[in-house]
């Protein structure tokens, strides 16, 4: 499952680095014996055992972008926290490469977790985690499960079973659509074992079409300029392997978070087009649960879905800092 781990010892992120914490580069295994490795960010001075963040994200990003920036905020207002490469990508372990899973990306926050409740200085009962894009699904889902998780926080967040199964919008959320997409993916399974390669699906689309939707002109500005473009990430290059959309699409995610006990901030752009999953995930937790007096939805005013990947005017850190103290208290 491993392939050989090169860690870069370059500040090699999106964003400056702050003088305001120490970083470091760290690695931990998860349960299948992947390797990750995760940047280590903490306030300069602390006393006593600290609240600490496992942060990961955007879907098909690497740590040296979004989940970076904001693991580093975070870390400036008073907690220990690491944003982490899943399992498939970046500097972490995994082969093939590329690949995606359901199971294995909520397994992979969950050896963020315990990694961080047995670090020294860390207080194991206040650990949080933030997911951003589809790792704020992903975040989500693990809240379902792992009760080590005093507090979530789903920053802009897509649903990706919805969307493997549904298409954008849910526009495709019928039979005949995804039996059509069920031939083509299973097709490019046959293909890749015939070529002994898994084809990528590319990442954001480049050239730009000029009658590309909204949303993904945004994507491009992130993701394929300088602003956010890095060498490792996904969306920045050639994409994940096209069948490991495959567990995906046979998935549905938060069956259970009704039953979610500890904290869930949801927050999500006013103008982002992916606004009606985080809003569906935040109705679908709270319907017919006991525990909804520790539940929030937010919505940021005149923020679209990639403003809150590193837009700092737009996103809503006091917030997120006042509901995470909150409840890592």
């Amino acid at each position: 499952m491993n392939n050989e781990i090169t860690i870069t010892d370059e500040w090699d992120k999106v964003f400056s680095k702050s003088d305001k914490i120490n970083h470091k580069k760290v690695t931990f295994k998860n349960h299948f014996g992947i390797t990750l490795v995760a940047d280590l960010y903490e306030p300069k001075q602390y006393e006593g055992k600290i609240s600490a963040i496992a942060i990961s994200g955007p879907y098909g990003a690497v740590k040296e972008q979004s989940s970076g920036l904001y693991a580093q905020e975070m870390a400036e207002r008073g907690f220990l926290t690491i944003a982490f490469d899943p399992s498939f990508t970046g500097e972490s372990g995994g082969e093939p490469r590329y690949m995606t899973s359901p199971d294995i990306n909520v397994e992979d926050f969950q050896s963020a977790v315990d990694y961080l409740s047995n670090l020294e200085n860390v207080d194991p009962e206040k650990i949080g985690i933030i997911g951003i894009c589809g790792w704020g699904g992903m975040a989500l889902q693990t809240a379902c499960i792992d009760t080590r998780i005093k507090a979530t926080v789903c920053s802009t967040m897509y649903d990706m079973s919805r969307v493997a199964g549904n298409g954008y919008f849910d526009e495709k959320d019928n039979e005949e659509s995804r039996y059509i997409a069920r031939i083509a993916i299973n097709a490019q399974r046959t293909e890749d074992f015939k070529t002994g390669e898994y084809k990528l699906a590319g990442g954001v689309i480049d050239p730009l079409p000029d009658d590309a939707p909204q949303f993904v002109k945004d994507y491009y500005a992130y993701y394929k300029t300088p602003r956010g473009y890095h060498k490792r990430s996904l969306n920045s290059n050639n994409g994940w392997a096209i069948q490991s959309n495959t567990s995906m699409m046979n998935t549905r995610l938060f069956r259970y978070s009704n039953e979610i006990r500890n904290a869930v901030m949801i927050l999500h752009g006013e103008n982002a087009h992916s606004c009606y999953m985080g809003k569906d995930a935040y109705n679908n937790m709270i319907k017919d649960s006991k525990y909804t007096e520790n539940k929030e939805l937010v919505i940021v005013p005149n923020a679209t879905h990639c403003d809150l990947y590193d837009q700092k005017d737009k996103i809503p850190f006091d917030k997120i800092e006042s509901f995470l103290k909150e409840y890592l208290k």
